[in-house]
């Protein structure tokens, strides 16, 4: 049985999200993303409460909010922050 293959998708404010974060943190944070790709929900990642298809996986005091869309085989992601910040549009 062949694993799926999900393709990595951002929403355009990721990218400004991105470049915000120190460099070290920003080249871990992008391999867990890349790593979304082939399990989209890898242990420790929850649900967010109060949405019906966002979850989020943590990396030291950062979150990665993300979407799976199963029946296109695409990961969104929405935002990335520090986890203080990254909450309030939600």
């Amino acid at each position: 049985m062949t694993a799926k293959k999900y393709q990595i998708s951002y929403k355009k404010s990721v990218d400004k999200d991105l470049r915000k974060l120190p460099a070290e943190v920003r080249k871990q944070i992008v391999k867990k993303i890349q790593s979304l790709a082939t399990v989209t929900y890898p242990s420790g990642s929850v649900k967010l409460r109060g949405s019906n298809d966002l979850y989020r996986i943590r990396h030291t005091n950062y979150r990665i909010i993300y979407q799976v869309k199963d029946n296109n085989l695409i990961v969104l992601i929405i935002k990335v922050g520090h986890r203080k910040e990254v909450y309030r549009d939600f």
